[in-house]
């Protein structure tokens, strides 16, 4: 198959469409626009639904309508905006409904600007809604990995009867790679029996998050719970030249790309660096690094400090972990990474 140019924007709306995406609702926000407005084109080409709600509240609950009738839905936004949708993300997780929600992540807090940032992880990885919640959360680094994890969101969030996340920023969102575009290998799925598709041949279905007996609503968390441990065996995350590594650098998306740039330089200079990048951010690879057994870590982040927090938890203080970040949409670069490798000595 041949490669064609594409922005990491246009890239996931096409790769959700590879994936059998039914139908896409969302409101224009700075930097995924080009997202929504490639839905608006291609969707009614195919026959599939799109449609700009009147706000993101609105797109969320319209996602929730979709998943609960079966279908594969999609919503997208930046930071604010997913915000906005974290009440119907919350009812969603609540009552089991599949769906897949992008976040092209700006500087924050408050409006900000439309510069790359990390800042939303805690809101993508601790539950950003009310209640005991997860999300399953996929951090692509490349414009590719992004097409690949946008189709395999999918089969996730019906997997697990969940929604899924993919944290991008606007770096990967505005960035032209050379991409495939091909249908990832078919899951088996299980049918949707508990979808709402009218019940004149059998028992109604009934899709709630209201348990209002505490004790009912407790087994059902336990039950959510359950779920979330099984998913542990998605954890994705990728190592290099970690093997004699006496410093260890931990990053997520394209940061991760970055930091390998600092990394050749450091080992020019003698100083054995490696990385550790999380591709599923919930679940969390903890165990490699807990594992792994470098002189220290040094956790990399377009934020104030957020993922270098279950970086801690996974090391358990057996080894020194260091911190570097920029909040704010401020970029770092491969110098930046490259001098602070270097004080780590």
């Amino acid at each position: 198959m041949s490669k064609v140019l594409m922005k990491g924007n246009e890239a996931m709306a096409e790769a959700a469409i590879l994936a059998g995406c039914d139908c896409y609702f969302g409101y224009p926000i700075t930097p995924q626009n080009e997202l929504i407005a490639y839905m608006a084109k291609r969707l009614p080409q195919i026959g599939k639904v799109f449609l700009q709600a009147e706000s993101e509240l609105a797109a969320i609950n319209m996602v929730f309508g979709a998943a609960a009738a079966g279908a594969r839905a999609m919503t997208s936004s930046s930071s604010p905006g997913i915000s906005l949708k974290q009440e119907g993300i919350s009812y969603m997780a609540g009552c089991e409904l599949p769906g897949v929600i992008v976040n092209v992540a700006r500087g924050g807090p408050g409006l900000g600007n439309i510069a790359p940032s990390q800042a939303d992880y805690f809101q993508a990885v601790k539950g950003g809604g009310h209640g005991d919640y997860h999300l399953l959360v996929l951090a692509p680094a490349s414009v590719q990995e992004a097409i690949n994890l946008t189709q395999k969101a999918f089969d996730l969030a019906d997997t697990y009867r969940n929604p899924v996340m993919i944290l991008a920023d606007g770096l990967l969102g505005q960035m032209i790679e050379s991409v495939e575009l091909k249908p990832i290998e078919k899951v088996e799925l299980p049918p949707k029996t508990w979808a709402l598709t009218g019940a004149k041949n059998r028992e109604p279905n009934i899709i709630r998050s209201l348990y209002i007996d505490p004790p009912v609503l407790e087994a059902h968390n336990w039950k959510l719970h359950k779920k979330y441990q099984e998913m542990q065996k998605e954890i994705a995350y990728e190592t290099w030249q970690i093997e004699d590594a006496q410093i260890i650098i931990i990053a997520f998306g394209p940061l991760a790309r970055i930091c390998k740039e600092a990394i050749i330089r450091v080992r020019k200079e003698g100083i054995k660096a490696g990385l550790i990048r999380p591709i599923t951010l919930f679940p969390f690879p903890g165990k490699i690094i807990s594992e792994s057994n470098p002189k220290a870590f040094l956790v990399v982040e377009m934020n104030l400090g957020q993922m270098v927090e279950d970086v801690r938890l996974a090391v358990a203080g057996k080894t020194p972990v260091h911190f570097y970040g920029k909040p704010g949409g401020v970029f770092i670069t491969p110098k930046d990474v490259y001098l602070k490798i270097k004080s780590c000595f």
